[in-house]
C-alpha cells in the first residue's frame, strides 16, 4: 500500500500539512479518499495527471456536478466547458505550474458552477509518490465574492485578462494586514476597489473609513485624522476624535494620498510605524489598530525622486502595490460594465444598448475611464426618448462631450461598425486569414479574452 503526501513539501515526514489542516493520507482506493474529502466544507477534487477526476467530495458535486457525475471527467471540462487544458485556452493552469514546482499553487479562475460563472480562488496541492514526483492532485476551491463577471451585479465587474490579473492580487492580499498601495488613473474604481479588499478581510465587520485627503489642506489634516483636544485652536469647543480612532479594527482608506502636505507626512509616518497617534493639543499617545490602504493617480516614486514625497513613507505605503488598469485596457469588459452603469443613471427606464452602440463605445479611448464612461451613458440616455441607446445616440452624445469628445475611428481591420464580441464566422474566417501575429495579440484586437476566442475558432472547426 503507498503513502500519499498531501503537503507543499516533496518529502513525506509523517507530518502532513495542507491549507492550514494537519493531516496523514493512505490512498489505496478512491473510496478513502471519497470519505475524506466529504468531512471538508469547501469543495475539493483530487485528479491525475492526465486531468482525470478520480474522486470529489459532495461540496463539489453540488457546485459544480450540474445533475451529473464528475469522476472519470477531465477537471477542465467540468470548470471551464472545454476540451483542452486551461493553460491551452489562455488561462493559467495551477497543475502545470505544480508539475515544476512541486509545491501548493494558488490561482483565481472564472469558473462554471450552479449559479452560473463565477470567480473562484484555486489551491492545488501535489500528492507525492515514493518517487517523490507528484502522482495525484488536491484542488480545493473558494468562490470569491469580490468579484462578477455578470453584466448587472454590483461591485467590481468584469473579465478581462488584465481585470483578472488585479483580481489575483486583491484576493492574495485581502486577508493580509500588508498595507496596500492602488496605483491608477483617476475614474478607475480605486475607492471600490478599497472597500472590496475591506470587505474580504478579516476586518470586514468593522469601519472603512475613507479620507480624502485632495480635501484637506495642511491646517485641516492633523486635525481630521488624528482629532483634537477641547481648547487646542480657536473655535476647538470640544474633543473630537480623529478619523484614526474611528477606523480603530478596521480599514483607513486615504485617497489621493499623493496630496498630503509634506509637513504632515511624517506624523502618518508615526502611525504606520508604531501604530500610534497623539491628539492636538494633547501629549497623550495613542495606540490604534488598523489597516492602511492607499491610492493615487500621481507617480510617487517620481514625487520622491523630486523630494515632494518621503521616501520612507512611500516604502511604508507600498508594501503590496496594486496596478489598477485603465479602461482601454480591458478588452471586452465595457459589455458588462454598461448594464450595470444604465441601472444606476437611468433605474426607472431598464435601458439597453445595441450592438452598434456598444461598438461606437469600443473604438472610444475613455482617458477619464469608468467616470467617463458613465457619464457619456448618462448623457446618451438623456438624449435618447426610447428603451435602446443606438449608435447615433453615443455618437451625439461624444459630439457635446466637451474636453470628453473622442475621436470615432474604425473597427480594427475594417471590421462593420458593429459589437467585436458578436463577430459573424464570416468576419472571423476574413480577420483570421489577414491577421499574421498571435492568438493573443487578435483576441486583445477583438477585444475579447483568449479563451472566448478559443471557443469561437473551435466553433468554427
Amino acid at each position: 500500500m503507498n503513502r500519499y503526501l498531501l503537503t507543499g513539501s516533496v518529502k513525506y515526514d509523517g507530518q502532513c500539512h495542507t491549507s492550514g489542516s494537519h493531516f496523514g493520507l493512505t490512498m489505496p482506493t478512491p473510496k478513502e479518499l471519497i470519505a475524506y474529502l466529504d468531512g471538508l466544507p469547501e469543495p475539493h477534487i483530487v485528479f491525475d495527471p492526465d486531468y482525470r477526476i478520480i474522486a470529489a467530495n459532495t461540496a463539489y458535486q453540488r457546485d459544480y456536478g450540474q445533475g451529473q457525475t464528475v469522476v472519470g471527467r477531465c477537471c477542465y471540462q467540468v470548470s471551464h466547458h472545454i476540451d483542452v487544458p486551461c493553460d491551452q485556452a489562455g488561462e493559467s493552469c495551477p497543475m502545470a505550474r505544480s508539475r515544476q514546482s512541486r509545491q501548493v499553487e494558488r490561482v483565481l479562475h472564472l469558473h462554471h458552477t450552479a449559479h452560473g460563472e463565477e470567480y473562484v480562488n484555486i489551491e492545488l496541492t501535489p500528492i507525492l509518490g515514493e518517487d517523490e514526483q507528484p502522482a495525484f492532485y488536491v484542488e480545493k476551491m473558494a468562490t470569491m465574492p469580490l468579484a462578477s463577471s455578470a453584466p448587472l451585479a454590483q461591485g467590481l465587474i468584469g473579465r478581462s485578462a488584465a481585470f483578472q490579473r488585479m483580481l489575483e492580487l486583491l484576493a492574495r492580499v485581502a486577508p493580509a494586514k500588508a498595507s496596500v498601495l492602488l496605483l491608477g488613473e483617476s475614474g478607475t474604481g480605486k475607492e471600490l476597489l478599497a472597500r472590496a479588499l475591506h470587505e474580504a478581510s478579516p476586518r470586514a465587520r468593522k469601519p472603512l473609513v475613507v479620507v480624502d485627503c485632495a480635501s484637506l489642506t495642511e491646517s485641516l489634516f492633523e486635525s481630521e485624522l488624528f482629532g483634537h483636544e477641547r481648547g487646542a485652536f480657536t473655535g476647538a469647543n470640544q474633543a473630537k476624535p480623529g478619523l484614526v480612532e474611528v477606523a480603530h479594527g478596521g480599514t483607513l482608506f486615504l485617497d489621493e494620498v499623493g496630496d498630503i502636505p509634506l509637513a504632515m507626512q511624517v506624523k502618518l509616518l508615526r502611525l504606520l510605524e508604531s501604530g500610534t497617534h497623539r491628539r492636538v493639543g494633547s501629549t497623550e499617545l495613542r495606540h490604534t489598530d488598523l489597516r492602511i490602504v492607499a491610492a493615487t493617480h500621481r507617480d510617487l516614486a517620481g514625487m520622491v525622486a523630486q523630494g515632494d514625497f518621503r521616501e520612507d513613507l512611500y516604502y511604508r505605503l507600498s508594501v503590496f502595490p496594486i496596478a489598477v488598469p485603465p479602461l482601454r485596457e480591458r478588452h471586452g469588459d465595457l459589455a458588462l460594465l454598461v448594464p450595470s452603469l444604465l441601472e444606476r443613471v437611468a433605474p426607472q427606464r431598464r435601458l439597453r444598448l445595441s450592438a452598434a452602440g456598444l461598438a461606437v463605445l469600443e473604438c472610444q479611448h475613455f482617458r477619464g475611464n469608468v467616470r467617463e464612461l458613465r457619464n457619456l451613458l448618462e448623457r446618451s440616455a438623456l438624449l435618447c426618448d426610447g428603451q435602446t441607446l443606438e449608435a447615433e445616440h453615443i455618437t451625439l452624445a461624444l459630439s457635446t462631450g466637451g474636453s470628453e469628445r473622442e475621436r470615432i475611428p474604425e473597427p480594427p481591420l475594417g471590421m462593420p461598425m458593429r459589437s467585436l464580441q458578436e463577430a459573424s464566422a464570416a468576419e472571423l474566417r476574413r480577420l483570421l486569414a489577414a491577421h499574421q501575429g498571435s492568438r493573443a495579440e487578435l483576441a486583445a484586437q477583438l477585444g475579447m479574452s483568449e479563451r472566448t476566442l478559443y471557443r469561437k475558432l473551435k466553433s468554427l472547426g
